[in-house]
Parts: C-alpha cells; sequence; structure tokens
C-alpha cells in the first residue's frame, strides 16, 4: 500500500513526521482531498503538552490537526455534491448517521462522534485525507487554503452567535481575545451587533481585536478584582450591561465577571474550556433571569454559515493568521506556538507538497 507523510504525536511533548498508508475511498459517499494548510488548534497544542485533554488521552501515536482546507483529488461513485478539482473546508466530526442528536441536527453532541486529531481518531496532517461529501464545503475561488483553514474556529464562532440569538442593535462582551474569542466578536458584528466589547491581559492581543469587529477594548491587569472588571465593563458601555457575553478565556475570574456584567434577561455563553470546578455566583445569576448556555463545537448549519460569512467579506480571517509553515517545520510549528503563546493568534502548517 502506497504511503504518504504525517505528522503524529507519539506522546507527551514528542511530535515526529513518519509514514501512514494513503487512504482508498470505500464508501461510494466519500471524497479524497490533498491537504494543503491545516490550522494549529489550542487543543493541538495541549495534546502537546499535557497528553490529554479531560477524558481525552493519548494512549497511542495520533495524527494531528482538524483545521483543514484543501482539492478535491478523487471522489466515490455516489458523490454528487463536489467533483474532482474543487476547493474545500473540511469538517473534521463525523457523527453516527443513526443517533437521536445526529437526526436532530445537534450531532456535534453525539455520543458516537469521530472527530480528527481526538483520540483514537487520526487527525488531517496528512496529505491525503478521506471525508464524507456532506461534510466538505466548497470555497470560493478567491479565498485561500490558509484563510480556508479558519472555517473551522469560525463555525465555532458562528455556533456561539447561534446559540446566544446575536441581534441587531444588541451589545456583546466577548471575555477572552484568543482566535475563537476574536472570530466570536467579528461574527457579532457580523450579525448586526452595534457594541463589541473585548477584554483582555494583553494590550497586543485587544490590539488585533480592532480589526474583529472590536467598538471598545477593556485591558484587565491579571490581580484585579473582578468587580473591577465588571466596572470598567459597564463604564466602556455608558453604564449599561452587554446583552450577549461570550466567556471565551475559561478563567475562573472571568467566568465570575460575565455573570456580573450580563444583563438581567440576558445570555451568557460559555465558550472557553477550563477548570472542571469553579465558585459560580448561582444566587446573581438566578436573579437577572440570565440564560446560561455551554457551547461545544458545531452543527447543522454552522460549517455553511462560516464559509458564506467568509466568501462575502462579512469577515475577514486574513488578521488572524501569524505565522506559516510548510508541512516539513511542523514541529517546529507546534514548538513555536508553545514558545510565543502571547503573541501567537493563529499558526498554518501548510502542504505537504
Amino acid at each position: 500500500m502506497a504511503s504518504q507523510e504525517a505528522v503524529v504525536l507519539e506522546k507527551k511533548e514528542l511530535i515526529q513526521i513518519e509514514s501512514r498508508p494513503i487512504p482508498e475511498i470505500k464508501n461510494p459517499h466519500d471524497v479524497k482531498i490533498q491537504i494543503k494548510a491545516t490550522g494549529i488548534c489550542g487543543s493541538d497544542v495541549h495534546y502537546f503538552t499535557q497528553g490529554s485533554i479531560g477524558d481525552f488521552v493519548v494512549k497511542s501515536p495520533l495524527v494531528l490537526g482538524h483545521e483543514s482546507a484543501g482539492v478535491v483529488v478523487e471522489v466515490g461513485d455516489a458523490v454528487s455534491s463536489v467533483k474532482v478539482g474543487d476547493r474545500v473546508a473540511v469538517e473534521p466530526g463525523v457523527p453516527s448517521r443513526y443517533s437521536k442528536e445526529t437526526m436532530s441536527g445537534h450531532y456535534n453532541l453525539c455520543p458516537h462522534m469521530a472527530f480528527a486529531a481526538t483520540p483514537p481518531y487520526d487527525g488531517t496532517l496528512v496529505k491525503y485525507y478521506l471525508s464524507p461529501e456532506d461534510f466538505v464545503y466548497k470555497l470560493a475561488d478567491h479565498i485561500s487554503f490558509e484563510e480556508g483553514a479558519v472555517v473551522e474556529p469560525l463555525s465555532v464562532a458562528v455556533h456561539a452567535n447561534r446559540l446566544a440569538n446575536t441581534a441587531f442593535g444588541q451589545a456583546v462582551l466577548v471575555l477572552g481575545a484568543g482566535p475563537v474569542g476574536l472570530l466570536a466578536g467579528a461574527v457579532a458584528k457580523a450579525f448586526g451587533a452595534t457594541d463589541v466589547v473585548f477584554v483582555d491581559i494583553f494590550e497586543s492581543k485587544l490590539e488585533k481585536a480592532k480589526q474583529f469587529g472590536a467598538t471598545r477594548t477593556v485591558l484587565f491587569k491579571p490581580d484585579s478584582d473582578e468587580n473591577d472588571l465588571v466596572s470598567l465593563v459597564t463604564k466602556s458601555l455608558g453604564g449599561l450591561h452587554p446583552d450577549v457575553v461570550f466567556e471565551c478565556s475559561g478563567a475562573e475570574k472571568c467566568i465570575r465577571a460575565a455573570v456580573k456584567s450580563v444583563k438581567r434577561g440576558g445570555t451568557f455563553v460559555q465558550v472557553g474550556m477550563g477548570k472542571d470546578n469553579i465558585n459560580f455566583p448561582i444566587n446573581e445569576f438566578s436573579q437577572k433571569e440570565a440564560t446560561f448556555k455551554g457551547c461545544f463545537r458545531y452543527y447543522e448549519g454552522d460549517f455553511d454559515d462560516a464559509v458564506k460569512l467568509l466568501s462575502t467579506g462579512k469577515v475577514n480571517v486574513k488578521p488572524l493568521i501569524t505565522k506559516v509553515f510548510p508541512f516539513e517545520q511542523a514541529v517546529e510549528a507546534y514548538k513555536h506556538n508553545v514558545e510565543h503563546a502571547k503573541d501567537v493568534t493563529k499558526t498554518i502548517i501548510t502542504g505537504p507538497q
């Protein structure tokens, strides 16, 4: 069987480029994609540095990568939605076709989800990758493969905004100006939010936020009190409280500040991952009759919307990309993300050629 190179996490803190078999189409609805660009996600870095995320533990070598775009090079006999030569973004999680969650459209909650680069499923940092035809999305010719690789995190931001029912005229607060936080704010602005306030501990990230829909920014010092943060947020909004809060940092202090910041009857969407257990101001939340929503990946329609936002220019992801490495330097790319975490927004690995 022919082989290809793959970026493999052997174990915690050890990534190597190894050979893996080139997959063959066996399902008539599958397509083979030549991967052209892959983004490094925080989860990939976490597996690299920690070896696990919650219950997902790297017990055997794992091919990394799940934010990818490429070109269709082969299609199964029953494929009708794409053809050879199409440029596509790849949705990396395929659920069971028979679960109640999938049938309801909430396939992100399917207990049988096979998600790329999540143990035990290999990821997309290879030359050729197989995907069902309904989990690839055509890209407009003017969208680069690097931008196409950002469709995956953009879909998370779309999902968060759909959960929040973000609408015209609203004030939105984003806590944490990392990649998903920046995109959540950009999507909120595209959905019609009038005010988008970003909060972060790094001035450089807040400067970046100005390219992603920020109308106001708040620099929060890590040693400051959460009540100080609430005061800064409401002051920035002229004494008002935000209609929607996206908590994208996972930090306990920010989660508590989010509860205290959201307006009465407002919506709080938890996007960031943090500690399993935190001190949560439940009484204040209840008295506000606020709505709390967890946010996990994306479901029906989110990838489509992300591609449309990108192709129409409603969201520009180019400023998100801070560094590009060739496939041959994938190990260096991961080390770069770890060593320059403060300055990295989105690193892209191109190829392999």
